[in-house]
Order: structure tokens, then sequence, then C-alpha cells
């Protein structure tokens, strides 16, 4: 690759690490004012909302969110104390943990949807 590629490479890194922190921020601070929810939260609970049963195995909740599995853990704990899910034992699998959405969760989620729809909008196309 040549030099002019690879300047154009790093560039389009760095707008894309750019881009990604001013959604990602709106969406804290959005989220965070209005449903006292982060990102991470937020993204569980759409996870388990679109899952089937409204359940997921607690390792599938780690990759949706992007965090290691002890920061996941601390995350579905915190979760489960503020009532958005419970934690259960998978039927098919004894050893594996289930997170499934309490009704709590269910409505915070729907109440939340709305202002992360409209952050994406609105960031991703100035952003953009």
């Amino acid at each position: 690759m040549n030099v002019g590629g690879e300047q154009q490479l790093v560039k389009e890194w760095h707008d894309l690490l750019a881009r990604h922190a001013v959604v990602y921020q709106t969406l804290e601070r959005e989220l965070q004012a209005r449903h006292g929810i982060g990102v991470s939260e937020f993204e569980a609970l759409e996870a388990l909302a679109c899952s089937e049963n409204t359940q997921c195995r607690a390792q599938d909740l780690t990759d949706v969110v992007h965090l290691s599995q002890s920061a996941a853990s601390r995350l579905i704990a915190r979760m489960e104390r503020d009532g958005f899910l419970e934690r259960a034992i998978c039927e098919a699998d004894r050893r594996g943990i289930l997170a499934v959405l309490t009704e709590e969760g269910r409505k915070r989620h729907l109440e939340a949807q709305s202002t992360h729809r409209s952050v994406l909008a609105r960031t991703l196309r100035d952003a953009g």
C-alpha cells in the first residue's frame, strides 16, 4: 500500500472512531437523563426484548453489549437488582444461566426505545 493510501486508511479509521464517540456519548447522555439507563443497559434490554421468549443466555448478552465477561456479569447483576431482568437456570444446559426480561425491563425498554431511535437518527445523519 502506498503512503497516500495508508494515510487515507488511517483517516477513515479516525473518522469512524470520532463518529462512534459522538453517537455513543449522545446516546449515553440522553438515555441516562430521560430513562436512568446507559447504552449497555439499553442494548441488553433490546436484545432480550427481541429474543425468543424475551430471554437469552447470559453469555449471549456479553456479546451484544461488547463488554468483557466480568463487566457483563456486573451489568447483569445491576439490571437484576434494578428489576429489569431475572436470572434462571437454562433447562437445556444446567450449567448455563438465562437472563429473562421482566415486566419492568420491558416497560423501560419501550420507554427508552424512542429516545434511542431519535438519537440514532439525529446523530448518524449529522455525523455522517
